[in-house]
């Protein structure tokens, strides 16, 4: 794009760190002064069958999926880092009212997309 502007990642990084994030509309004690748009992260993961096998022995004798709980993690991290990104390309320092979304998809639910949602804006004195 003509209007894209490329940071190294150590600048990148740091105005990411300083992003403030929300699941409410409003930020106590913050004004919002521009609203920049709609921005989205998602991932989907396939299926593992070791992981699989393993979770179902689990649900058999009981206990937590270390392994599933640990790649939905970062699953979740990776949606939420890429709609930041969409919201720093656009000039926000800012998202409000995050959504988070998981749903399965792919043959028999064979994979789970975990996307999230929310508002780019600019608050002022952030």
């Amino acid at each position: 794009m003509a209007n894209e502007i490329i940071l190294p990642i150590f600048v990148f990084n740091k105005i990411i760190s300083a992003m403030l994030l929300s699941t409410t509309a409003l930020i106590e004690g913050k004004k919002i002064t521009e609203y920049k748009g709609l921005v989205t992260g998602e991932v989907i993961l396939g299926a593992n069958i070791f992981k699989d096998f393993m979770a179902g022995i689990r649900d058999i004798v009981g206990g937590r999926s270390g392994s599933y709980e640990k790649t939905l993690r970062e699953a979740r991290q990776s949606a939420i880092n890429e709609m930041m990104a969409e919201a720093t390309r656009l000039g926000a320092n800012a998202i409000v009212g995050i959504d988070i979304d998981y749903e399965t998809v792919g043959k028999a639910g064979s994979m789970l997309m975990v996307s999230v949602s929310g508002t780019a804006v600019i608050l002022a004195n952030a």
